[in-house]
């Protein structure tokens, strides 16, 4: 295999696979059942593949309009007008991606230059700290309060200066599975008031909420929505992570800079998908009842755990439930992850990686967007740890 010989310097000298990729590995090694990627065990709407046969079948195989096809901008449009009582553009307002990942990261390199510096609260996902450095630009870290994960807004507001170019937030959380209040939210126009600073709300979860709890999209609040760019999943919502699939919304002022950006890195997702998808939404957005679903599968899943000696922390909102381990064991949460996958063969994910210092908090994250029967063996598995 021939070599580079020339010299090279890594833009991102200490990011390795993500952990996703790591434990999944694991897993797969160990045959191991796999609650640490977050994707469901169960296949979608049978419709919703209906339709995709449908146009797959048909001649729509070619290039979409780079910001998505118009009968999709529309539905979403509608949607979230219905959901948020806010009106966006299709026209100029709403981008298809291919992933919110690759969304997040088109808005990051849009609007984030060299020397900028961007807030994040930690434990935060891991996308948002390469794309910033990619960028040039400085990371600011606001470490959640364990194990509530509360913000101390005054914190954040001491950390705002001339320099502070986005905040990102992400709610429902994960890792946490907490949720931003209406109370957050008044923080956080407030704080950006009068300022230049925009905010990426990474909403992928925003229809998995428990326990009577609304979602608090920035949508929702004229002041922020005016400087914020959304991050939706069409794959968290219709079950469907490996299609890949999302959306941008925004102010166009924000969305134009974004479209530059995104045009050259992908140009457009995928054609009979979009038409596909967006007939179902027509046709069965009445079946988007994510929090009914998600609701009984965390509910039969932490009560089939209640004997175990895990600490279930609180869970509000996605599909992932934090475990506290620290009745069990006092080793580092990798090591405790690894040792579960290897000897008990279940897989999770340590929540310190999440962290920038790699703070163990004795907690693992477990997804419960699988079907009954891999959750009761995966129950039944913890209760003998």
């Amino acid at each position: 295999m021939p070599h580079y010989q020339g010299q090279m310097s890594s833009k991102l000298p200490n990011m390795g696979s993500s952990i996703f990729s790591t434990m999944t590995q694991l897993a797969n090694k160990n045959s191991a059942l796999n609650l640490a990627q977050g994707f469901p065990d169960f296949s979608p709407d049978k419709e919703l593949i209906k339709l995709c046969k449908k146009y797959f079948n048909g001649k729509n195989h070619q290039y979409a309009p780079m910001a998505g096809i118009p009968e999709l901008r529309n539905t979403i449009s509608r949607l979230a007008e219905h959901w948020y009582t806010q009106k966006y553009d299709p026209a100029t307002e709403i981008t298809i991606v291919p992933g919110a990942t690759a969304g997040i990261y088109a808005a990051l390199t849009a609007l984030v230059k060299e020397n900028d510096e961007v807030i994040i609260f930690e434990p935060n996902y891991d996308c948002y700290v390469p794309a910033i450095r990619l960028q040039g630009a400085k990371p600011v870290y606001v470490t959640l309060q364990h194990p509530e994960y509360k913000i101390d807004w005054d914190h954040v507001k001491r950390l705002v200066n001339f320099k502070t170019k986005a905040i990102i937030i992400n709610t429902p959380n994960n890792p946490t599975s907490t949720l931003f209040s209406a109370e957050d939210m008044r923080h956080l126009a407030e704080l950006t008031k009068n300022t230049d600073i925009w905010i990426l709300s990474d909403e992928v979860y925003e229809h998995i909420l428990f326990d009577g709890y609304e979602h608090q999209s920035v949508a929702r609040y004229p002041r922020l929505a005016e400087r914020s760019i959304i991050a939706c999943s069409l794959g968290k919502t219709l079950h469907t992570t490996g299609w890949k699939l999302g959306y941008l919304l925004g102010p166009e002022n924000l969305m134009t800079e974004i479209r530059k950006v995104y045009q050259y890195m992908i140009f457009s997702a995928n054609t009979p998908l979009q038409m596909a998808i967006n007939e179902y939404l027509e046709t069965y957005e009445d079946r988007i009842n994510l929090a009914s679903l998600y609701g009984q599968k965390r509910d039969y899943f932490l009560q089939k755990i209640k004997k175990s000696r895990f600490k279930v922390l609180p869970c509000k909102g996605t599909y992932f439930a934090l475990l506290d381990f620290s009745k069990i064991s006092n080793e580092d949460d990798f090591e405790f992850a690894k040792k579960l996958t290897e000897q008990h063969k279940i897989a999770s994910n340590p929540t310190s990686v999440f962290y920038r210092n790699k703070i163990n908090n004795h907690a693992l994250r477990f997804c419960f967007a699988k079907e009954e029967k891999t959750l009761k063996a995966a129950a039944e598995i913890l209760c003998q740890v």
